[in-house]
C-alpha cells in the first residue's frame, strides 16, 4: 500500500492536524503576530469600491443571447399543455425549452431530490418556471414570453401550515409520503416528564416567526457558453459553486469533467445562493440548443419568488426551572412552513432542535418537529439557518423564568452555562467556550446594572445568548474526501497564489487564505492572489454555508501554507546552521531569531534558494472534520468542530400612544475564537444585528389569499419598494465586543463569525420592549399595530410595575 493511500486511510482525528515543527509546537517560531489580528483591509476591496470587480451580470460574450423565464400565473395548476409555436415565430427568438427538454429531478439533499428546472406537470406555486425563451435581447425574451400560451387545471392551493396537514388530500408534492408532510423529527434526551413534574416553575407558550427573505445588492444571474467541443462553462452568482457543478451535470447529462463553474465577485448571498435555481439549468440548455452563449438575470421580482428564505415558524415551547435557577427541562413543538419543494428542509427540521442545547445546560430536552409542504415559494438557509427563530422562542422563555423565580436575566444565564471541553445533552461536542465572558462584556459595556428595570417607562434593555456552528461534519452527499482543499504555489519572484474552491460572498474569505499565507511564508497581503471557485482551476471546497469557511478552509490553507513555510526552514537551517524551528519568516525578511544581524534575507531569495534545492514550490493542503455526533439518527447534524458564543443586549424605545419600537443601540460581544481579521470580525457582527434587527421589526414575507381579480399566492411586495428593510437612517448605534477564546482546533483558534452574530438580536429586542412596556411580543414583526394591539389589551402598565417592584425589592439580583 502506499503511502498516499496509507495517510488516506487515517482516521480523520489524525488527518485535521497541521505538521508540526520539529520541535513540536504547531504555530510559527515568531513570538507574535505579524499579520494575523491585525486590522487590515480586505484584499478585494478597493476593486469593489472602485466598480473593477467582475459581477456575473457585467459578463457580455461575443453573439450572446438573453435568456427569460415563463412562470406560473396560479399556487397550484396542472400544465395541460404548453403552445410556443408563435413565440418561435417572433423575429430575434431564438429557441424555447420546456420542461420536457430538462426532464431529470434534482435537488441539494441527495434523499429529496424533487424539483425540475422546469415543471412538466404541475406548478406549485405563483412564480413557478414554466418555460424559458432565448433572444436576442431581453424585451424582445420578455415579449416572447408574452406570447405563449399554457393551458392550466388549477387545482385547489395550500397556504399554510394548518390547511396543509388538515387536507392531505390536496397534494402539493408527489414525493411527499405523508400527506403534505415534508419531514417530520421527534428527538428525546434524558426524561423530560420527569423533569418537568421535578420544576418549580413552567412556563408555557406559543411563538410566531414569520418568514423573510434575503434581499441582497445583485440579483441572481448566470451566463452558460456550450462551445462545438461540447464543453459547457457556466458563470453564476452562486455560494455553492461544487454541487452547481454537479447537479448541472445530472440534468444536463454531461460528464462532469465536461462542465466548468465559474462563480464571479457576488453581491450578497446571505444563504439565499446556496443552492442550484433554475437559471443555471435554463441557460446552460439554451446554450446546448442554439449554440450561442445565453445570459439570465433574474428580476427583482423574480428573486422574491425563488428566494429560498427564512421559513415561518409556529413554535411552543415548556420550560421548567428550580428556584434557584437550574434549567430543569426544555419541550418544543415545531411547525415549519417550508413551501412547494424540499430544498434544505430535511437539515431545516434538525436544526430548528438540535442547535439549541448550548450555551446553557439542560437536565431533559424534546423536540418535535414537522416542516410542511405549502403552495408558497420554497424556504430554505437565511444566515443562522434553521436555528434562529427557535432561539427567539427559547430566550423569550429564558427571561420570563428568570421574572418568575425572581432572579436576573444575565444571572439565570450564567447559573445555566455548559462551560467548555464538554458534551451538550445531544452529544455535541463543545471545545473552547466564550460565552461567559459574553455575557459579562455586554452585561458592562451596556451598563445592564443601572438599567435593567431601572428606566423610564418607554425606555427598556434586553439580552440573549446563543451558539452557532463552525461548519457541519455532515457533507451534502457521503463521502471520504476533503471538505476543503488548497493548492499553493510560490513564485521565484516572491509572490505566493492560492488555489481553493471557496466562495467568497462578501464575508472575506478571500482574505482569511491571503492572510494565512502572509502569516506563514512572510509575505506582504499585495503579494498574494487567491484564484478561487472555478471548478477547473481550483479543488474542492463546499462551498459558503453553515459558517465553515475560516474553520475548514483555513485549516486547509494552513496545512498546505505550513508544508512550505518547513521546507524553507530546512532550507535556511542548513545553510546558517540553526535548527528549523529557529527560523522566522516575517515582514518579507527571513532571519536566524537568534542572530538576525548576521542571518537574514529576504523572502524573495528564501524561495529561490529553497527552489533550487528541491524544485518548484507547491503544496497542498487539506481538511477533514472528526467523526462528530451522537449515535443516533440525526445525530451529525448540527454537530461541528467548534462552536461559537454570542450574547447581546439591546435598548429600545417604545411609544405607548403609537406602538412604534425604535432600537437605540445593540451590544454585540461574540467569541469567534481567534479573530484573523478584527475588521471583517467586527463587520460581520454588526452585519447580522442589522439583519436580526430587521426582521424583528420590519421583514415579513405573506402572501395574499385569493381576490376578486386574483387566486391565492401573490406575494405581498415583490420589491425593494414594498418589502421593508431598515436603511442607514433606521438602523441603530452598534458596538462590537470581539472576544477570543481560541479554539484548539481551529487556525491559529479562529472559529465562526458570520451567523453566530445574528440569533440573539431578535430576542434581546422583544425582551427590551417588556422592560420598556410590559407587553410580551411573542410574533414576528414588532409593527407599530402589533405592539399597539398588546398594549391596548390592558394591564401593560401593571406588569411594568410589578417588575419594578420585584427588582427593588431584591436589588442584589439585578446586575453585578
Amino acid at each position: 500500500m502506499s503511502e498516499t493511500h496509507k495517510k488516506r486511510m487515517m482516521p480523520s482525528e489524525e488527518r485535521l492536524r497541521p505538521p508540526e515543527w520539529p520541535s513540536g509546537r504547531a504555530h510559527p517560531p515568531q513570538a507574535a503576530f505579524s499579520v494575523i489580528g491585525k486590522r487590515n483591509r480586505k484584499i478585494e476591496g478597493v476593486a469593489k469600491v472602485t466598480g473593477q470587480a467582475v459581477s456575473a451580470d457585467d459578463i457580455c460574450l461575443p453573439r450572446m443571447l438573453h435568456g427569460k423565464l415563463l412562470r406560473s400565473r396560479h399556487a397550484h395548476a396542472r400544465i395541460l399543455r404548453i403552445d410556443a409555436t408563435a413565440a418561435l415565430a417572433m423575429p430575434g427568438v431564438h429557441a424555447v425549452i420546456t420542461g420536457k427538454d430538462l426532464p431529470e429531478h434534482y435537488g441539494i439533499i441527495p434523499w429529496t431530490q424533487d424539483e425540475q428546472a422546469l415543471c412538466e406537470e404541475k406548478a406549485r406555486y405563483v412564480g413557478d418556471a414554466i418555460a424559458a425563451v432565448a433572444a436576442d435581447t431581453e424585451l424582445k425574451a420578455e415579449e416572447a414570453l408574452r406570447q405563449i400560451r399554457v393551458e392550466y387545471q388549477v387545482l385547489p392551493a395550500v397556504t399554510g401550515i394548518d390547511e396543509a396537514l388538515e387536507h392531505p388530500e390536496w397534494k402539493v408534492n408527489e414525493r411527499a409520503k405523508d400527506g403534505n408532510v415534508s419531514k417530520h423529527v421527534h428527538l428525546e434526551f434524558g426524561d423530560l416528564d420527569r423533569a418537568l413534574e421535578d420544576s418549580e416553575v413552567v412556563i408555557e407558550d406559543e411563538y410566531w416567526y414569520e418568514g423573510s427573505t434575503h434581499t441582497p445588492i445583485e440579483p441572481h444571474c448566470a451566463v452558460a457558453d456550450f462551445d462545438r467541443s461540447g464543453f459547457l462553462t457556466l458563470w453564476s452568482s452562486t455560494q455553492v459553486a461544487h454541487y452547481l457543478h454537479r447537479d448541472l451535470a445530472r440534468v444536463l447529462d454531461l460528464p462532469t469533467q465536461r462542465i466548468r463553474v465559474i462563480q464571479p465577485v457576488v453581491g450578497g448571498a446571505f444563504g439565499g445562493k446556496s443552492e442550484p435555481f433554475s437559471l443555471e439549468f435554463c441557460a446552460a440548455k439554451l446554450s446546448m440548443v442554439t449554440g450561442r452563449p445565453v445570459k439570465i438575470l433574474y428580476t427583482r421580482e423574480e428573486v422574491f419568488y425563488a428566494h429560498r428564505g427564512r421559513h415561518p415558524m409556529r413554535m411552543r415551547y415548556r420550560t421548567g426551572v428550580k428556584r434557584d435557577g437550574t434549567l430543569t427541562a426544555v419541550d418544543a413543538t415545531i411547525l415549519i412552513d417550508g413551501g412547494a419543494y424540499s430544498s434544505f428542509g430535511l437539515v431545516t427540521t434538525y436544526y430548528s432542535g438540535q442547535l439549541l442545547t448550548a450555551p446553557y445546560r439542560m437536565l431533559a430536552y424534546r423536540f418535535d418537529s414537522t416542516r410542511v409542504f405549502t403552495n408558497k415559494p420554497c424556504c430554505g438557509p437565511k444566515r443562522g439557518h434553521g436555528s434562529v427563530q427557535p432561539r427567539f422562542a427559547f430566550e423569550c422563555q429564558l427571561d420570563k423564568l428568570a421574572e418568575a423565580i425572581g432572579i436576573d436575566p444575565i444571572e439565570l444565564r450564567r447559573r445555566n452555562l455548559i462551560g467548555e471541553h464538554t458534551r451538550t445533552v445531544n452529544e455535541l461536542r463543545v471545545t473552547s467556550n466564550g460565552f461567559p465572558q459574553c455575557l459579562e462584556a455586554v452585561e458592562r459595556a451596556s451598563g445592564w446594572g443601572g438599567k435593567f428595570r431601572r428606566l423610564p417607562y418607554g425606555r427598556g434593555v434586553g439580552v440573549a445568548g446563543s451558539t452557532y456552528i463552525s461548519g457541519t461534519n455532515y457533507c451534502i452527499y457521503p463521502n471520504e474526501m476533503p471538505q476543503s482543499g488548497v493548492q499553493l504555489k510560490l513564485d521565484r519572484s516572491g509572490r505566493a497564489t492560492v488555489f481553493c474552491g471557496a466562495s467568497d460572498i462578501g464575508q472575506g474569505s478571500d482574505s482569511v487564505l491571503a492572510s494565512i499565507v502572509a502569516e506563514e511564508l512572510g509575505l506582504d497581503l499585495r503579494d498574494i492572489r487567491v484564484v478561487a471557485a472555478d471548478t477547473d482551476l481550483t479543488p474542492v471546497d463546499l462551498g459558503s454555508y453553515s459558517s465553515r469557511e475560516t474553520f475548514m478552509v483555513g485549516n486547509a490553507c494552513l496545512d498546505a501554507a505550513r508544508k512550505l513555510r518547513l521546507e524553507i526552514g530546512a532550507t535556511l537551517a542548513a545553510l546558517w546552521g540553526c535548527r528549523p524551528d529557529q527560523v522566522s519568516l516575517a515582514g518579507g525578511v527571513a532571519c536566524w531569531v537568534e542572530d538576525p544581524e548576521r542571518a537574514s534575507m529576504s523572502v524573495k531569495e528564501a524561495f529561490q534558494r529553497t527552489e533550487a534545492r528541491i524544485g518548484t514550490l507547491g503544496s497542498v493542503g487539506w481538511y477533514q472534520s472528526p467523526k462528530l455526533g451522537g449515535d443516533y439518527r440525526g445525530g451529525t447534524i448540527g454537530a461541528s468542530p467548534a462552536y461559537s458564543f454570542t450574547a447581546h443586549v439591546a435598548e429600545v424605545e417604545c411609544d405607548p400612544e403609537t406602538g412604534r419600537v425604535e432600537v437605540k443601540k445593540i451590544w454585540i460581544a461574540h467569541d469567534c475564537g481567534r479573530a484573523l481579521s478584527p475588521v471583517a470580525v467586527e463587520g460581520q457582527m454588526e452585519g447580522s444585528a442589522y439583519m436580526g434587527f430587521a426582521e424583528a421589526l420590519l421583514e415579513e414575507q405573506v402572501f395574499k389569499p385569493a381576490g376578486p381579480h386574483h387566486g391565492p399566492g401573490l406575494h405581498h411586495g415583490p420589491s425593494l419598494l414594498d418589502y421593508r428593510i431598515p436603511t442607514s437612517l433606521d438602523t441603530p448605534e452598534m458596538e462590537s465586543i470581539i472576544i477570543e477564546s481560541v479554539d484548539p482546533e481551529g487556525p491559529y483558534g479562529a472559529k465562526e463569525a458570520g451567523e453566530g452574530p445574528l440569533h440573539p438580536s431578535v430576542p434581546a429586542i422583544a425582551n427590551a420592549i417588556y422592560d420598556a412596556v410590559g407587553v410580551r411580543c411573542n410574533r414576528l414583526p414588532f409593527s407599530p399595530p402589533r405592539v399597539l394591539s398588546l398594549l391596548r389589551a390592558g394591564g401593560a402598565r401593571e406588569r411594568w410595575e410589578r417588575a419594578r417592584a420585584q427588582v427593588a425589592a431584591a436589588p442584589a439580583a439585578a446586575g453585578r
